[in-house]
This record gives C-alpha cells, sequence and structure tokens, in this order.
C-alpha cells in the first residue's frame, strides 16, 4: 500500500529487537487499521493506556479496504511504530484492538477484541464477495479458504443481506469466533447478534460507546465550539453531513440527486446574518475521491461561507455546537439526533439498513427535506417544531459516560494485567481553531431604517438569487478576491479582510482611499481587520472604526452605508452608536472617527 512501511521494523519487535530495546518487558497492544474511519475509532481508546510502562503500542494496516488514502498520515502522526502486515500477523502480541471485521484477522498470535467503527451495527452488506483478497497474496496465510472478505465497498442486492459485523460470515473462522471480545453498545444489539449468528454471542461485551462519550463530554463547553467555527450571537449553525455510499446524502445515486440542490440553497438563500454552514463528510468521501476533488466540487460553496470540517478531528465538535443537521442514515448524522438536536433527512434510503436496527428506526422517523420547496422555511418549521426522537438517546449506548472504565477492564483482563489505579480517562475533544466563515462571492444587502435614530434592519444574502425580498433598500458588497473582479466595478461597498499591519496590502487607511479611487461607483471601503472590527471609509464623510462584540463587522460596514445614505448626518462622521438588528438578533456597533 502506497505510504506504508513494506521492510519488516527491527525495534521494538523483530527478531534481534531484544538487543535494541530499551523497554522490552512491554505488554504489546497492536492497533489493527483498515482505513481512517476505522482508525478515528481506535485513536479513542488509545489514551486508556496512557501512563503504563509496561504497555508498548504497535500499529499495522491489514491492506484490505478500498479507501487507503490517508491511512499513512494518520498512522505517522500517530506516533507509534507501524508493522507492515505480513509482520504483524506474525508478531506475539497480548491485545489487537480492530474497529472493523475486514482482513486476514483470523491469523493473529494475539487475543483480538473488536470495536464498532459506527453506532453500533446497523448497514446491511451482499454475501462477502472472496475475490477482494489483501493485496500481498504471495504471503497470504495457508487457510486461505477461510479468509475474512473485503466487503466494505458492496451494497446490499437483497431485503435480507446480514447486517455487517452480526453475521457468521465476518464473526467465524472454520466456525470459532474471531474475536476474544466483540464490543457493543447497547443490549439490543446483543439481541441481535444471537439471532443472526449465536456462536459469536458469548463473546459479547457491553462496553459503551467511547466516541459518544467524548461528545456527551464537551456538551459544557458548547458556547466555546460554537465560537471557534465563527458562530456569532443570533446565529444558527447548520452542519451538512454525509456519510459515503451512492445512496447517501453526497452520492449520485437515483433520479432525484438531492446535492446540487441543496448546495445551491445553502449558499445563496440562507441569510448570512442568521445562519452559518458547515459540512462533515465521511473519511470515505474525502480519501476515496481526494480532499482537492472534494473541494472542488463544494468551491462556490466555500466561497459563499461554507466550512468543511476535518472527518479526523472537528466533527464531534461541529455536533456539539450544532443547532440542526442536514443529513443522511449515517451514525453521525444518528449521533446528532441522539444529542436532542433536529435533523432534516436529505436522503434516507432504506436498502442499506437492517430493519431491525435503531438507524432504520430513526430514517423512519425523522422528517425528510423536500426538494420542491424552499429551504429556508423547511428549517424554520424543523427548529421551531422540533421534538426529539426519544429511542435514538436511548438506544446508542446503555452506559453513558461509562465506556473508558468498561473498555480498559476489558482490555487488562484480556492482557491479563492489573489495572493502573488511576481513573480510566478519554481525551477530551479538543477546542477547534477558530475558523470564521469566509464569503468572497457578492452579497446583496436589503436594508431598512428602524422605528427609532440610529437602528437598521439588515439582511445580506449570498448572490441574491432567492432574496432578500420585502421594503428596504438594497445594495451590492463585494469581497475585494472575488473571483468575478469585473463585480468590483458594480460595489457600492468593496471589502477586505486582514490584518491591519500586513506589509503587503498596507494600513487600511491608505487602502480603503486607493479602493475608492480605483471604483469611482463604490461609495464604501471596509477593511475588517478583526472579529468585531473594522475601519471604513466613506466617499465624502471621512474614516471611521466600527465595533461589535457579536455582529460580523462586513455587516456593520453596510449598516452604516445605509445609516447615512441620503441623510443629513454631518460631515464627517460623529461619534455614534448604531444599532443593528439582523433576524432576531439586536447588535451595538459602535462609529468611532479616527483623526
Amino acid at each position: 500500500m502506497a505510504g506504508l512501511v513494506t521492510d519488516w521494523i527491527r525495534v521494538p519487535v523483530g527478531e534481534d529487537a531484544s538487543r535494541w530495546t530499551t523497554r522490552g518487558g512491554c505488554r504489546r497492544v497492536l492497533l489493527v487499521v483498515h482505513n481512517v474511519t476505522s482508525a478515528t475509532r481506535l485513536l479513542d481508546v488509545v489514551p486508556l493506556f496512557r501512563d503504563d510502562l509496561r504497555i508498548q503500542l504497535l500499529a499495522s494496516c491489514t491492506g484490505s479496504s478500498p479507501f487507503s488514502a490517508g491511512v499513512a498520515e494518520l498512522l505517522s502522526s500517530l506516533g507509534v511504530p507501524v508493522l507492515p502486515w505480513e509482520q504483524a500477523k506474525q508478531t506475539p502480541v497480548d491485545l489487537a484492538l480492530s474497529a472493523s471485521f475486514g482482513g486476514e484477522l483470523s491469523g493473529f498470535q494475539g487475543k483480538l477484541v473488536v470495536l464498532s467503527h459506527g453506532v453500533g451495527y446497523n448497514k446491511k452488506l451482499a454475501t462477502p464477495n472472496t475475490e477482494h483478497r489483501t493485496p500481498n497474496t504471495e504471503h497470504r496465510t495457508p487457510n486461505t479458504e477461510h479468509r475474512t472478505p473485503n466487503t466494505e465497498h458492496r451494497t446490499p442486492n437483497t431485503p435480507h443481506a446480514p447486517v455487517f459485523g452480526l453475521a457468521p460470515e465476518w464473526l467465524l473462522s472454520d466456525g470459532v469466533p474471531l474475536a476474544r471480545a466483540m464490543v457493543l453498545s447497547h443490549p439490543e444489539q446483543l439481541g441481535r447478534l444471537r439471532e443472526a449468528c449465536p456462536e459469536a454471542a458469548p463473546t459479547a461485551v457491553l462496553g459503551g460507546d467511547p466516541c459518544f462519550d467524548r461528545i456527551l463530554a464537551a456538551l459544557p463547553r458548547r458556547e466555546r465550539h460554537r465560537r471557534a467555527f465563527g458562530v456569532r450571537p443570533g446565529q444558527r449553525f447548520i452542519v451538512l453531513n454525509s456519510t459515503w455510499n451512492p445512496q447517501s446524502l453526497f452520492g449520485d445515486a437515483g433520479a432525484n440527486d438531492p446535492l446540487p440542490w441543496l448546495l445551491d440553497r445553502l449558499a445563496t438563500e440562507l441569510p448570512v446574518d442568521d445562519y452559518r454552514v458547515a459540512a462533515v463528510l465521511h473519511p470515505n468521501i474525502w480519501h476515496g475521491h481526494g480532499p482537492g476533488q472534494v473541494r472542488l466540487w463544494l468551491d462556490r460553496a466555500e466561497r459563499a461561507g461554507l466550512t468543511l470540517i476535518d472527518p479526523l478531528d472537528g466533527w464531534r465538535q461541529a455536533l456539539v455546537a450544532a443547532d440542526a443537521v442536514i443529513g443522511d442514515f449515517g451514525s453521525v448524522s444518528y449521533y446528532a439526533a441522539a444529542l436532542g438536536t433536529p435533523v432534516l433527512l436529505g436522503t434516507a434510503s432504506d436498502e442499506v439498513l437492517g430493519a431491525t436496527s435503531p438507524v432504520a428506526a430513526f430514517v423512519r422517523e425523522a422528517p425528510r427535506l423536500a426538494l420542491d420547496s424552499p429551504l429556508l422555511p423547511q428549517l424554520n418549521l424543523l427548529l421551531t417544531h422540533h421534538q426529539p426522537i426519544t429511542s435514538t438517546s436511548e438506544l446508542t449506548t446503555s452506559a453513558p459516560g461509562e465506556a473508558a472504565g468498561l473498555l480498559r477492564s476489558l482490555f487488562y483482563e484480556v492482557m491479563g494485567l492489573l489495572e493502573p489505579t488511576e481513573p480510566a480517562l478519554l481525551d477530551l475533544l479538543p477546542l477547534p481553531d477558530y475558523r470564521p466563515p469566509t464569503r468572497t462571492v457578492p452579497l446583496r444587502v436589503r436594508t431598512r431604517p428602524g422605528p427609532r435614530p440610529h437602528e437598521v434592519t439588515i439582511e445580506r444574502v449570498a448572490e441574491g438569487r432567492y432574496g432578500p425580498s420585502g421594503p428596504g433598500s438594497d445594495h451590492l458588497a463585494v469581497h475585494e478576491d472575488t473571483l468575478d473582479q469585473g463585480l468590483l466595478g458594480l460595489a457600492d461597498a468593496i471589502l477586505r479582510y486582514g490584518e491591519a499591519d500586513d506589509p503587503r496590502i498596507g494600513p487600511p487607511r491608505e487602502w480603503a482611499a486607493a479602493t475608492l479611487a480605483r471604483y469611482p461607483n463604490c461609495s464604501l471601503a471596509a477593511f475588517v481587520s478583526g472579529p468585531g472590527t473594522c475601519e471604513v471609509l466613506l466617499r465624502d464623510r471621512g474614516f471611521v472604526r466600527l465595533t461589535s462584540p457579536s455582529l460580523d463587522p462586513a455587516a456593520a460596514a453596510s449598516a452604516l452605508f445605509a445609516q447615512v445614505d441620503g441623510t443629513t448626518i454631518p460631515r464627517p462622521l460623529p461619534r455614534m452608536e448604531l444599532t443593528v438588528r439582523t433576524g432576531g438578533a439586536s447588535h451595538a456597533v459602535l462609529v468611532s472617527p479616527v483623526p
């Protein structure tokens, strides 16, 4: 596999490892990685071995998944020794951890524990295709007729196809369970396991859901996560989510592909000061099609303010921060519903789900996106009349907040090792980097004066094809870096984002003066220098600084433009305070003349 090690390593395992290893008496824990998706679930439990000088972590990739991209980089960032797959199968280990049943899992020299890489076991797959064997065929183990096949890229073709992870095709080798322990998050899964593969039922262990526990632990920091994603007071944070699969929201199966319609509406229908939009896409989309291709597909949406969330590090924080999710039948949408977050299903195919699974029940109950109606009223209805689906939270885990203790006890029992005396703790979700939206598409701005002096109501929409409408005055605000540079000659307001001391751009006042000189039809040039600050030059009215703790400075500049346009406010502008209303929020903006 490209990017992964092929030469057998010599330290800390290998034929002569004892000569070179500093701590040679450690118990060995092998992380069995199939792809980035399964690796993320293994990373959840790595902290359970922290501070234990008796443990040596190792990692290896099965090579069985068609989604191999990104694995080498992830393993490199983990910073533990990576064994070629053939060496991993021949190296004695005390515990092997896997989050999938793909690959040759029957040949380990150690006890295998399998975790789920989603929210339980829900997706059904066709009968395994034994032609898809691991790539390195010259090193096959002798018992090839029982090799676990690669089933990840196959979709079901019968209504009664087995659920992946709960059927003999994956759980047994020669009639014997592959795993020493199979971790389940809820007794509901045990009931289906007993029905589908009773031989494997004795290996089942209720261990909770470490992924969901980390989400729950982050809820008290929800406002911090919202601020990190650039969500301002009064805004609603909408997260677009898709699993991988032709039937998914991002997929193109069927006659009614919802994605083009949805991307267009998200980009151009939602008022930008009322809604903040981000997207969480399954790692198999990112690494199957390539991050560059995904970004190219979503280029216009990003220029309109959509933020793409890293599928490894940021998706859980996005769920914590979200006001609503537009998703599908994947685990992320289910986790959102389990948190009580409103979920609108953009696609709801039940072809890939086990009929009795919790996700199938969720799909049957959740509201659906209507492609023949505007998006904004649907979102407003979803947020206003949301009724949580209680079964989602009840069936996600039977031991909320307890996965760390349950799993560490299991791992150490399998290794025959006494647990550390310190509490078992998972890592807290890190606070994401600050990522406000970047909009370089033109903004159509509608304003109207309020009932009191210095009060303005404003609505800004990207490109403006679906709004704004109603009474008021319109103007065009354009980012200086818009792709269509011809729009700058038509703009009423030109925007620039950057550091005030950036030597490439020059001081804000000089930039603003040069901009107004270059574009004679433009009335206002605004240099946004911080989350709540911008410097504005209005033609014939002087240079001012706008500050607001809650409003986008570019919106404040448009509100100022509307306030002074055609009025008798003195020249130059005096110090004053504006009240700017956007949707359901009210914002104070201080206007300060700059000498």
